[in-house]
């Protein structure tokens, strides 16, 4: 292990909500940041925070659902610092909308920035992560091991990253590369607040969620912490990790349980 001020993370959807939090929390262990993300306007003012407070800071404008705007991140980072130690694949979108009336391009593009997003980042930066021995983070989400009414195409790619993410792991234990995913549960961010409709559009419809929200400060916290301890699986908040034990257990009574609840947004 390299010393602190040495290490690099580079962050997908960095500019705000966990992303954000994330860089602060490692930037605050010593760790040169690389933020990228689609929101130029964001990069610069959260760029103008870190530098002012000292830390050694890369940003980088990407759509993470083009697979050139990835190797072209990845590789301004590398030139810039030489290396990446940790890769947190955290830039992703959801919807709310039932399967009936969800138009087909809505789950395309869910899939081509969560799930796509996270494949290209992942190829591109994977050689460095070897070379680091590093570590790979994904955003994922107990709807990537159990069902979500009201959130397919969502759900889709969550299964979609848990199964390209676990059997990566398996492939990279001879590297020296740990795979970490993580599940936060329901968090205060503004994800929600940009979530796709049925047509495709940003929908106004409530979320439904179980339990409160935590912040994203509390995940980056927990994050940094699995990250020390080569957590593989980090499920966050006490309904997250009694909705994964149930899913785990008795799938059917998760399938009851969870229809139950949001019922509700079917009327």
């Amino acid at each position: 292990m390299t010393e602190p001020d040495t290490r690099v993370i580079l962050v997908t959807g960095g500019a705000s909500g966990i992303g954000l939090a994330t860089c602060r929390v490692f930037a605050q262990s010593g760790y040169k940041v690389a933020m990228v993300d689609m929101d130029q306007e964001n990069l610069e003012k959260q760029m103008s925070w870190f530098t002012s407070r000292g830390v050694d800071i890369c940003t980088v404008l990407c759509d993470v659902s083009c697979e050139t705007d990835c190797r072209n991140a990845v590789a301004m980072v590398l030139e810039k610092f030489g290396r990446i130690d940790i890769l947190f694949n955290n830039a992703g979108i959801t919807q709310r909308s039932l399967f009936a009336h969800t138009r087909t391009e809505v789950f395309e593009k869910v899939m081509a920035v969560n799930f796509f997003g996270s494949l290209y980042m992942t190829q591109a930066a994977l050689d460095a992560l070897i070379t680091s021995r590093g570590t790979i983070i994904v955003n994922e989400s107990i709807a990537g091991v159990a069902p979500l009414l009201e959130r397919t195409g969502y759900s889709a790619s969550k299964h979609a990253l848990h199964g390209l993410f676990t059997s990566l792991r398996c492939e990279m234990k001879s590297t020296g590369v740990h795979v970490m995913i993580v599940c936060p549960g329901f968090i205060k961010t503004n994800l929600q607040t940009r979530a796709l409709g049925a047509d495709g559009r940003v929908t106004h419809h409530p979320q439904t969620m179980i339990g409160k929200h935590q912040t994203p400060e509390f995940v980056a916290q927990k994050i940094r912490q699995g990250v020390e301890k080569k957590k593989s699986m980090l499920v966050l908040t006490f309904f997250g990790r009694l909705g994964y034990l149930i899913s785990r257990l008795s799938p059917p009574l998760y399938e009851h349980l969870m229809t139950r609840r949001f019922q509700k947004t079917l009327q």
